[in-house]
């Protein structure tokens, strides 16, 4: 599905920009094998830094910026190869980013994908498993971070279930500890928080059961830092060292008063919401210990880095997995994709799409353009672009699913592009041409004969198509005349211009 196996380079790296702390981590690629070669984290708050409103404010946006730059510098310096940066649930839930986003791009000298919780869920499980000695037995994976927390059962690489509960350490710190001040009555209203959260998946998880359970990034290894010193006899994650330690916690009254090793100024604010949230998770599932994972979300995304470049593609499963489930027609899906390639070969240079991403999502666009007519026939093409849109696709961030979203809602009938308005840049413009280039192909295809087209030629300037077909074609076709002819109205309603011809005669 695309132009051939990518070449893995020798260093490679994934930042996490979570809501509580900024992550970085870089491996060397050596003998198909990932080995770490430098770590960074940095306390930046961002999910404190969100208003009312949902707006991050002034100061919190500078904290990142500075972060970001001083994680470019060192991504410059290390020549990374090749750089997944991702953002979490503060930046799923802020509003009105884009000129952040834009200014953190520019500082970090990458792009930055949006995931939803279910990706981030993928990703943490992803990190755990290919960190951890490898097992058949199921496995329970507990994420607590800033704005969300990720619970996944899996099976060796691959998990099972996957949620993302709307609670985080310092959501929770915000609700339940705002002034600093800790009381049993804060902590239970803070576990009951937790617990609302998790009732509704809470008999899935129950009913699906699991053999270990393991705790990955910052919180949990520093309750089991904690737990290990307080309680060096028993120095294990278990619920009675969770109960013990609330207890304490608790009777501290106040984040500066609690006297706990290994718990900095920095992790001090949102101990207590950590402690509660794995506290009520450990009690509610019954999990008997909690081991801590060396991985996280940052060694999932190296390793989904890894997949992309050869032949283990998390989207390419997607993919895979929407055509079966809405029936596609995969002889009709899979002309249509030639044909799409073939017109891309031939227009990328003028429109600057060399871009290996833009290949793929029109492939994908092409073979998903017709899963709405598993709902209705009648603006079969919307109901594709909503299944889309609010799909669970694993592998793609929030931004690469809503341009896969515009391009097959797009495809047929009349045309606008206000849906392209909030993409970040160059997608806002790229995704005009490819669905220029998505409604040809189908255009062509719509008669759904197996014979193949014959040469076809497509010469761009700017927002003006020359499409050049035999005519002896064009002669046995009248239809699809017909439908060019209607296409170049829908066309020049968006600012494009189209003309076809034949080597004898031309139409314009």
């Amino acid at each position: 599905m695309s132009r051939g196996r990518r070449v893995v380079p020798d260093v490679l790296a994934a930042v996490d920009l979570g809501s509580n702390s900024f992550h970085m981590v870089v491996a060397r690629h050596s003998h198909g094998q990932l080995l770490i070669v430098d770590r960074l984290r940095e306390m930046v708050r961002l999910a404190a830094g969100l208003d009312d409103s949902g707006r991050l404010e002034d100061a919190a946006m500078e904290r990142a910026l500075r972060c970001l730059e001083r994680f470019g510098q060192r991504l410059r310096a290390m020549h990374a190869g090749s750089v997944r940066v991702v953002g979490t649930n503060a930046l799923r839930r802020a509003k009105r980013k884009r000129w952040f986003l834009e200014r953190a791009r520019a500082a970090l000298g990458h792009p930055i994908e949006i995931i939803s919780g279910q990706e981030e869920a993928r990703l943490i499980y992803s990190g755990v498993a290919h960190t951890s000695p490898f097992s058949t037995d199921k496995r329970l994976v507990i994420d607590i971070g800033g704005g969300s927390t990720e619970i996944v059962i899996g099976q060796g690489f691959e998990p099972v279930l996957l949620e993302s509960l709307s609670v985080g350490c310092v959501g929770l710190t915000t609700t339940c500890f705002p002034d600093g001040r800790i009381s049993a009555k804060r902590f239970e209203r803070a576990r009951t928080a937790v617990r609302l959260e998790l009732e509704p998946v809470l008999e899935a998880y129950r009913k699906l059961g699991w053999q270990e359970a393991f705790g990955s990034s910052g919180t949990v290894r520093i309750l089991g830092e904690v737990v290990r010193r307080l309680y060096p006899d028993s120095p294990r994650i278990t619920l009675d060292n969770l109960r013990s330690l609330s207890e304490r916690v608790t009777a501290a009254g106040h984040v500066d008063d609690l006297e706990l090793p290994d718990v900095d100024t920095d992790r001090a604010p949102v101990f207590a919401s950590g402690l509660a949230i794995l506290l009520e998770l450990v009690e509610s599932l019954g999990i008997d210990r909690v081991r801590v994972a060396e991985g996280a979300m940052r060694e999932g995304l190296l390793y989904d880095l890894v997949g992309r470049l050869t032949d283990e593609d998390a989207r390419v499963r997607s993919v895979r997995a929407m055509e079966k489930r809405y029936h596609v027609d995969e002889q009709q899906a899979e002309r249509v994709e030639a044909t799409a390639v073939a017109l891309l070969a031939q227009a990328e240079a003028a429109w600057g799409l060399e871009d290996p991403l833009a290949e793929l999502i029109l492939r994908w666009a092409a073979r998903l353009h017709e899963i709405g007519l598993d709902i209705a026939h009648s603006k079969y093409h919307r109901h594709g672009a909503y299944l889309l849109e609010h799909a669970d696709m694993p592998g793609f961030p929030r931004e690469e699913q809503q341009v896969l979203a515009a391009l097959v809602g797009a495809h047929r009938r009349q045309l606008a592009f206000d849906a392209l308005e909030d993409l970040m840049p160059p997608w806002d413009r790229h995704a005009e041409s490819l669905i220029v280039l998505l409604r040809l192909a189908v255009l062509l295809h719509r008669g759904r004969s197996p014979q193949p087209l014959p040469d076809i030629r497509l010469e761009v300037r700017g927002r003006s198509l020359q499409l050049t077909l035999p005519q002896r074609w064009m002669r046995d076709h009248p239809l699809t005349l017909e439908d060019l002819d209607q296409e170049r109205a829908y066309l020049k309603a968006v600012g494009f211009r189209l003309q076809f011809s034949s080597s004898a005669t031309r139409s314009s």
